[in-house]
């Protein structure tokens, strides 16, 4: 009997040995630490809207996968590339932070990027849309855009829509050279003359002076970026010199036009064409379901593009844990995160698995006013978007 009880004790230990690790990590947090400029000029459209479009995945998802709980570790990097470093550091060394999220300008992507490769550490970037971001890690995936997917869309549309001269003014940083270079290109490649171009300063920009040059330049259309939340000053800068009374068409990504900030930007905007992946008047019930859960949650905040990169950023790190029973190691992760697609409240997007950037359809916009309220009104859709523009 002695040796059939240490028979049956081994048997069990033989036969539960595999599944303790995985029960021992099912019981521990799983630490996501969100790297955002909570504070400062990019808050308000930037920071906050990652945020709260990731807090509402997790609201509406559970707070648990694979047995662990999510826990989202929000720190404020003020939009400082040395501060989102340290953070990261911290996060990663101190909190034990096992996935880190955020990133909400090129600057704080590529200050964070040694952390990532080091620790090994998946990097999900929910905002920064320069292009060559992921290549300053191997763990860095993307759920935003890219500033050449929504900028080649409107460079192939203006010169077959009788827009064929323009000026372009954009923010002197990468995403804003990315969008730049790929309307100059496209535009060029489609029939269009350019008749000038200027970049202003990203810290404390004045837009008249720049603004004016495009007027006298006499253009049929004034391309425009600028980052999120900068929109309303350089629209009323166009419309204080006149533009659109000059017969002049404000196009560009739609950063410009961002929905959190729209309604405040009145009568000079209507009209103005842009191509970008996310608007909050997208037709479709995942939309308007995201849109009525989202302003019941935020006092009738309405959410932009990026509070939706934000939340399918979320939705990535839940497919992915699903598939790994919720291990984050970086490699695993990486591995069951390419090629994986979902449809999001912006449409069907998918992780490209060799550049581990986002495919995603877009849709070329005008701004109209609809129940008293203003919207980027679809019109078009070009269909997965590839991160390089290419469709």
């Amino acid at each position: 009997m002695a040796a059939r009880r240490c028979f049956m004790v081994l048997l069990a230990v033989l036969v539960l040995a595999p599944l303790l690790p995985t029960a021992s990590l099912a019981q521990q947090p799983l630490k996501v630490g969100v790297i955002l400029p909570m504070s400062g000029p990019f808050a308000s459209s930037i920071g906050q809207q990652v945020y709260l479009g990731a807090k509402l995945y997790v609201a509406q998802h559970g707070d648990v996968v694979s047995g662990r709980k999510i826990e989202l570790l929000l720190r404020d990097d003020a939009g400082v590339p040395e501060t989102s470093k340290r953070i990261a550091q911290e996060l990663v060394t101190n909190d034990h932070a096992e996935i880190l999220g955020g990133f909400g300008l090129t600057p704080l992507a590529f200050a964070v990027a040694p952390i990532a490769t080091a620790a090994k550490t998946p990097m999900i970037v929910m905002a920064a849309g320069t292009l060559v971001i992921p290549e300053k890690s191997p763990y860095i995936m993307r759920t935003s855009f890219t500033l050449p997917q929504q900028t080649a869309p409107i460079g192939v549309w203006a010169p077959k829509h009788g827009l064929k001269t323009s000026f372009t003014l954009v923010t002197d940083y990468g995403p804003g050279i990315d969008a730049e270079n790929t309307f100059l290109k496209v535009y060029k490649e489609n029939g269009g003359q350019i008749l000038g171009s200027v970049r202003i300063p990203l810290q404390n920009p004045d837009y008249a002076p720049f603004v004016q040059r495009a007027k006298e330049a006499k253009p049929e259309a004034l391309f425009i970026f600028v980052p999120a939340g900068e929109g309303a000053a350089v629209i009323k800068q166009c419309a204080e010199r006149g533009l659109v009374k000059a017969g002049i068409k404000i196009i560009g990504p739609g950063d410009v036009m961002d929905d959190d900030l729209l309604d405040g930007m009145g009568d000079p905007v209507l009209g103005t064409i842009t191509s970008h992946f996310y608007s909050a008047a997208h037709p479709s019930p995942e939309n308007t379901t995201y849109v009525t859960e989202f302003q019941k949650a935020n006092a009738g905040r309405r959410p932009n593009f990026m509070s939706v990169s934000g939340y399918d950023g979320m939705a990535l790190i839940y497919q992915v844990l699903a598939k790994t029973n919720g291990s984050a190691e970086g490699d695993k992760f990486l591995s069951n995160a390419k090629g994986l697609s979902w449809m999001s409240p912006r449409g069907k997007m998918s992780i490209d698995p060799q550049t581990r950037d986002v495919v995603q359809d877009v849709y070329i916009r005008e701004v109209k006013r609809v129940n008293g309220h203003l919207f980027n009104v679809e019109f078009d859709r070009i269909p997965a978007v590839q991160p390089d523009g290419r469709y």
